[in-house]
């Protein structure tokens, strides 16, 4: 009888464990957040922020975007609503609308940045129609990222790049609440400011190896030792938060005092907190992955995360409360220590020259309408007006895209509306790939090259495991320590969270539940 009862609790305790329905759900996006920054840095780690999370919860060690469009707005569209992009609708910050020959932007409308050209409605609106008692509440430095992040959901802020402060638009609300208001008029957000940036540990402690000279806030000092260094001057305060650490405190700092004031996870009925750090990415971009600027910053938001953690578990029960923590995306190597045959892409060359390659072949004209993150989009009333098939003119431009240093892939969109790609490189392009917005003709730049900008060293959007594969831990609910190490889908994260909140996915959602987590 022992024997056997010894045999039923073994079974039992090999079953996945049901995690409680949460109070509160807070997820935290860490911009530019490569999965193995997590162990690189965990020398100066304490034990109450990144350690907290990745050894008291689950740790996913393979989880990855699965498309080749991997940049902030693409991403967190994918991580609130399920949905990889051929189906969000979420491309990019911007794009060309061929029915009126017109710009569009994101999140750009008459009453201020607001979700206008969401599709796909996310994992809080999800929340606020099936339990219409919670509460959502959205924080991310940049507008951009709070607005895709929050969808169309109440509450929604976002550091105002004049003054510093926090901000929303009317889109959101008519005015911001008391609190915030005085807030924005103490001025907290510029008493983070420090007048240097100084790392927290003796230099020779680091990892990191490459020293731009941790740079006084308006200041900037060429590194010597690198090659077409770009100075780094913030224009005002809000860059000056954005480029340092600073940034990322505010966020966290806000999002405490959302907590309380917002009064998330008070009662019964589940809430959200969204909190996107885009300054990690900002210092990522202009510093470069290998910079003693990055580890450091590291360093600080663990202090700033294990602060935030602290304060969050003395709010909410610890039991009650579910912490996602993950990225957007990660960051390729510098372009000026990569591989020799690593460069930079020249966009604007590329546009012009592949119009000049239109004119000869076709006859002068203004045959590309406008070159963006991966995307070239041709002038399509020309092309009809010259008699001339679509499908063709884009498949002589792919080809001809192939020529120039730097070009991997190139795909026309005629051949990624009629065929199906079930595996490799075409498949994450098609992915990426929404007919009403996408180019005419898609890149994928080679490993290691990233398109040329001002104060950028290193960045996004490409196909590659410096740029897909990111961390995801899962922690608290009575969720148990878990490392696992099998590929994991990041369209997987709303319908798990949806699950755990006892609410339908997001409507769009496509991945399927983590059954670690929730089954």
């Amino acid at each position: 009888m022992k024997k056997l009862l010894l045999l039923l609790l073994g079974a039992l305790c090999s079953l996945p464990i049901q995690a409680a329905r949460p109070r509160l759900i807070v997820q935290i996006v860490v911009g530019s957040m490569r999965a193995e920054d997590l162990d690189r840095y965990a020398g100066h780690f304490g034990e109450g922020g990144f350690r907290r999370l990745a050894e008291g919860g689950v740790r996913y060690a393979g989880a990855r975007y699965d498309f080749q469009q991997t940049t902030t707005p693409v991403a967190l569209a994918t991580l609130t609503t399920g949905a990889m992009p051929s189906t969000h609708g979420v491309i990019g910050s911007r794009w060309h609308d061929y029915t009126d020959n017109k710009t569009v932007w994101l999140t750009e409308g008459r009453q201020g940045p607001g979700p206008y050209q969401l599709i796909a409605p996310t994992l809080g609106k999800a929340l606020l129609r099936c339990l219409p008692g919670s509460r959502c509440v959205t924080v991310a430095a940049e507008a951009e990222s709070a607005v895709v992040m929050g969808g169309r959901t109440g509450q929604v802020y976002w550091l105002d790049p004049q003054h510093a402060g926090w901000a929303t638009s009317y889109h959101y609300a008519p005015e911001l609440p008391e609190w915030i208001a005085r807030t924005n008029r103490e001025r907290y957000n510029l008493a983070l400011l420090a007048p240097e940036w100084r790392m927290l540990y003796d230099r020779n402690s680091y990892r990191n190896t490459r020293h731009w000279d941790i740079l006084p806030l308006g200041r900037g000092r060429k590194d010597a030792a690198s090659s077409g260094a770009r100075r780094l001057t913030p224009d005002n305060d809000y860059e000056r938060l954005l480029y340092t650490p600073a940034g990322n405190t505010a966020v966290l700092a806000f999002a405490k005092q959302a907590i309380a004031q917002c009064k998330l996870g008070s009662d019964a009925t589940p809430d959200l907190l969204n909190i996107c750090l885009d300054a990690s990415r900002r210092i990522a971009e202009v510093y470069g992955p290998e910079s003693v600027e990055v580890e450091d910053m590291y360093c600080r938001l663990d202090r700033d995360l294990a602060d935030f953690l602290t304060y969050l578990f003395a709010q909410a029960d610890e039991q009650e409360v579910l912490v996602v923590l993950t990225s957007d995306h990660g960051t390729s190597p510098s372009y000026d220590l990569a591989a020799p045959a690593a460069d930079r892409f020249n966009a604007r060359q590329f546009e012009v020259i592949v119009n000049g390659f239109l004119n000869v072949r076709y006859g002068v004209g203004d045959w590309v309408c406008d070159y963006n993150e991966n995307c070239i989009w041709l002038n399509h009333n020309l092309i009809y007006e010259r008699g001339l098939n679509l499908a063709d003119v884009q498949n002589e431009v792919a080809i001809f895209a192939m020529q120039f240093g730097g070009v991997s892939h190139a795909l026309a969109a005629t051949a990624m509306r009629t065929s199906y790609f079930g595996s490799g490189y075409a498949r994450r392009l098609q992915n990426s790939f929404y007919p009403r917005r996408s180019g005419d003709v898609v890149l994928n730049l080679m490993p290691g090259w990233i398109e040329e900008r001002n104060r950028c060293h290193s960045s996004s959007g490409s196909m590659y495991g410096y740029d897909t594969e990111v961390p995801l831990l899962f922690y608290g609910t009575g969720i148990p320590p878990q490392r696992i190490r099998r590929p994991v889908d990041m369209i997987c994260v709303a319908p798990t969270v949806a699950r755990l909140l006892e609410i339908s996915e997001p409507a769009a959602s496509e991945g399927e539940v983590l059954e670690e987590i929730a089954e």
